[in-house]
């Protein structure tokens, strides 16, 4: 198991602090395409990667600076260190199929699985 997905388990089930730095209907710097949810890291973490862990934040469709919600899920990708937590508001529990929908507006360029 990945360092990255150690860390990264560590989180299912618990109730986490996001801030975005990429929200929902913003384009990315460097590639340009639209972040159809919020992205952003829990602040105060350190993954392998030297960043803070990053999560998308799905079930809502409105663009947020920060929100708190449960971690459900991590998109654990397969050829790189650098897991993404899927983090929901209360009361939304999303299937992989509709996990997977949500976040394939980037996800599609990477080797992945979901880990709950």
């Amino acid at each position: 198991m990945s360092k990255t997905l150690l860390m990264s388990k560590k989180y299912l089930g618990k109730t986490v602090d996001v801030t975005f730095d990429r929200p929902f209907g913003s384009k990315h710097p460097k590639f340009g395409f639209l972040y159809e949810a919020n992205y952003g890291f829990l602040p105060g973490t350190k993954a392998p990667d030297g960043e803070e862990l990053d999560a998308y934040y799905l079930g809502v469709s409105e663009s947020l600076k920060n929100a708190t919600g449960k971690c459900i899920a991590i998109i654990h990708r397969l050829e790189n260190d650098d897991d993404k937590l899927i983090i929901v508001p209360d009361g939304v529990d999303l299937t992989d199929e509709q996990i997977e929908k949500q976040v394939s507006f980037q996800e599609k360029f990477f080797k992945h699985k979901i880990v709950r």
